[in-house]
């Protein structure tokens, strides 16, 4: 049964039907007022999605230049996209790709190397076969519930698998926080220090997965002090340092220790978040400061210090959209249609990967195509 809009969404919903079909990437399309009309904004978005991103194989290939890479959270969104998008046929050959080039041949047994792409040889292969528990997590989830949602017990098996081998290879206990998930299996732990990142966290992924396993409930408390250390002033950082203390910025790689292309999935995750999920209030009001910074500039920052508030560039229209769930789960309704304005002017680029990644996942949700339970468990369509 499908639940009324809130005053809120609706008014949203309102504004996103303003946009011209015409005029704008098919996934601005967001709202329908009816089931039959959603449907087929998702999948004619869908279709957009694939032609731009996906061969046929399998393999989500990024806009990084002549380099054509692929990396293991592309796969990851990609896989979610096709579940939500009830895409088996889609789904089938991503995961196989997946599998077949980033995981040895075997997905239960070996996690997914990060990049992939052509080598110095000029032979196409794996370019780093350390993982990225962003990625990770995302497979096992979107598998776990593939495997609930069309009663595929193999989808199942292979997501506990994978849980369970995140669990063994990419979490640790740390000293002040707990289980806890790092970046990837390795080199992200020096001299006592953990380098951590709390955009790889999605609470409601981690909940869900604790069905199978108490242990992630565990990762989900400890990914919350994570995210309130990232953000001591409520602007979150891509990448910090623990020393099991204190937390410090991390000065290196081109965020040099701000906020920017890795933290803005930190709002577009608690944005997402069912409204009766463990923590989200909490997490709301700990990143509401964004939602200032956003109302005051017009639009989110390219980079910003979470210690200092400084800021620098504009972000792109990703960022704007992404900022939507959160701005609407913060009930500001200017800001709301602020950014809402700004992407009617400035659309996502159709070729730009990651930025298309962040508006599939916040267009998706905001015309009720996918929703979380409580406890994180996926919710299609009008799904109670």
């Amino acid at each position: 049964m499908m639940r009324p809009a809130s005053p809120l969404r609706r008014s949203c919903l309102q504004t996103l039907s303003m946009v011209s079909v015409a005029t704008l990437w098919p996934l601005y399309t967001w709202a329908a007022p009816s089931k039959n009309q959603k449907d087929k904004l998702q999948s004619h978005a869908w279709k957009a999605f694939k032609a731009q991103f996906i061969q046929k194989d399998g393999r989500v290939v990024s806009d990084d230049g002549a380099r054509n890479q692929t990396y293991s959270e592309g796969q990851a969104y990609a896989l979610f996209f096709a579940l939500i998008s009830e895409d088996r046929s889609a789904f089938e050959r991503i995961l196989a790709w997946t599998e077949n080039n980033l995981c040895q041949g075997d997905i239960a047994s070996h996690l997914p190397a990060w990049l992939w792409g052509q080598r110095e040889d000029q032979q196409w292969g794996v370019l780093d076969p350390n993982s990225a528990s962003d990625a990770d997590v995302w497979i096992a989830y979107t598998l776990m519930e593939a495997g609930r949602l069309w009663n595929q017990r193999a989808y199942t098996a292979i997501g506990k698998a994978l849980s369970q081998r995140i669990l063994d290879k990419e979490c640790v206990v740390i000293p002040g926080l707990g289980l806890s998930l790092l970046p990837g299996s390795v080199g992200f732990v020096s001299d006592g220090r953990y380098k951590l990142n709390a955009s790889y966290s999605p609470l409601q992924v981690l909940q869900a997965l604790g069905s199978i396993d108490p242990a992630w409930l565990s990762v989900a408390q400890s990914s919350m002090k994570v995210i309130t250390g990232s953000s001591p002033r409520g602007i979150c950082a891509d990448w910090i340092w623990f020393d099991g203390q204190r937390f410090s910025q991390d000065p290196q790689g081109e965020a040099q220790g701000r906020g920017g292309y890795n933290a803005i999935r930190v709002y577009l995750w608690a944005g997402l978040l069912n409204v009766q999920a463990p923590l989200r209030t909490q997490l709301i009001k700990q990143l509401a400061p964004m939602v200032h910074q956003v109302q005051e500039a017009g639009i989110p920052p390219e980079f910003i210090d979470p210690w200092t508030l400084q800021t620098q560039g504009e972000g792109p229209s990703g960022f704007s959209a992404a900022l939507l769930p959160f701005l609407q789960a913060s009930n500001d309704t200017q800001v709301l249609h602020q950014q809402m304005q700004r992407l009617q002017k400035y659309p996502v680029p159709p070729t730009s990967y990651y930025q298309q990644c962040l508006n599939f996942f916040s267009a998706a949700w905001l015309r009720g195509s996918y929703s979380f339970s409580p406890q994180g468990q996926l919710r299609l369509g009008g799904e109670g």
